[in-house]
């Protein structure tokens, strides 16, 4: 199927690993130009090389998503470079999941108000798209009581709350919004990984809770992201969809 991608310009938080590098590069191999930021300046060049080599326009900036000023800067660059921006796809977490004070706070400016303030700053670029869309990356920490139970769990639930209370308000405009909620994702350098070798007692006993004895790749949740994202999509708005390979129990209703 085609997904109608060809020619768009999408922007990706936290573009350089894991479930944003999969998203920015299955947007490339679509034929959409990206642009993507990180704090890490080696890694965003390196990726921007890589998603330039697909044949795309690619862009990206060293960016702290929960600097406000230096998101928006990446945004207004973003829009400069690729010629506009018709996809918006808000994608970093802080992975707070203590319960003092500064994770509650790291979690509301990233993974929260990151999102917020990305789409507010794209907004005026996507009004004038005849394809826009916005997804945000949230969790099933945010539909189910685990281990997460704190900040990360509660922002999570926000952020599905936020996009879909923009979906509503951003209709008439004719901007998309979805989110994705990914189950537990494992790769190299993530989350998963650093427990499986740290503590893995509690990484077989997570590993355990799906029936499908694995975690998800990357790539399983970015096709679900750009599928969102895509024109193909063009009459899916407000859903929060879950890719967790049956891990969760409850019923989304």
């Amino acid at each position: 199927m085609d997904l109608g991608l060809k020619g768009l310009r999408a922007v990706v938080s936290g573009g350089t690993k894991g479930i944003g590098r999969a998203i920015a590069e299955t947007l490339a191999d679509d034929g959409a130009g990206v642009s993507i930021c990180a704090r890490d300046a080696d890694e965003v060049g390196a990726a921007v090389a890589a998603l330039s080599a697909k044949g795309v326009p690619a862009f990206g900036q060293a960016c702290d998503v929960a600097d406000a000023a230096a998101l928006e800067a990446w945004v207004a660059g973003a829009a400069e470079q690729l010629g506009g921006i018709d996809i918006v796809i808000a994608n970093v977490s802080a992975l707070a999941i203590g319960t003092d004070e500064e994770s509650w706070r790291k979690s509301f400016e990233v993974d929260l108000m990151h999102s917020v303030r990305m789409v507010e700053a794209a907004t005026p670029f996507l009004e004038r798209s005849a394809a826009a869309a916005v997804v945000t990356v949230s969790s099933v920490s945010g539909r189910e009581i685990d281990f997460t139970a704190g900040p990360y769990g509660a922002f999570k639930a926000a952020l599905i709350h936020y996009t879909q209370g923009l979906a509503f308000q951003l209709a008439g405009k004719g901007i998309r919004a979805n989110s994705v909620s990914p189950g537990n994702t494992y790769f190299d350098g993530g989350v998963w990984q650093q427990i499986e070798k740290g503590n893995p007692d509690f990484f077989k006993e997570a590993l355990a809770l799906n029936p499908t004895g694995r975690m998800a790749t990357p790539e399983e949740i970015a096709r679900a992201v750009v599928f969102l994202a895509s024109p193909a999509a063009s009459f899916v708005m407000g859903t929060n969809l879950v890719v967790d390979g049956a891990l969760t129990r409850g019923v989304q209703l």
